[in-house]
């Protein structure tokens, strides 16, 4: 799996548990931000509608039905932030 925040590799014999963190940045490895079923475009930001609703999608959870994500977080901004970043250069003042 690799990590959402560094984007570090790490290797694991099975599923972290809650209070794993990533060894280069500290991060929690059990979150729904590593998780295969989150997806910000869905209901409640995860793709498995029995999964109980989880605030801090950062933060190492319980969540049963966790499964590590196993590709790789793009690199670089999301797609907001990015579509953001060309409106403002449409209307940037030289």
């Amino acid at each position: 799996m690799h990590c959402y925040s560094c984007h570090a590799e790490i290797n694991l014999d099975g599923k972290p548990s809650r209070k794993d963190t990533c060894p280069k940045c500290a991060a929690y490895l059990h979150c729904c931000r590593n998780c295969r079923f989150h997806d910000l475009n869905a209901h409640h930001q995860c793709r498995e509608p029995q999964a109980e609703f989880v605030l801090d999608k950062e933060f190492g959870n319980m969540c049963e039905y966790f499964v590590a994500a196993t590709d790789a977080p793009a690199k670089g901004m999301d797609r907001a932030a990015e579509a953001r970043k060309k409106l403002e250069a449409l209307f940037k003042k030289e």
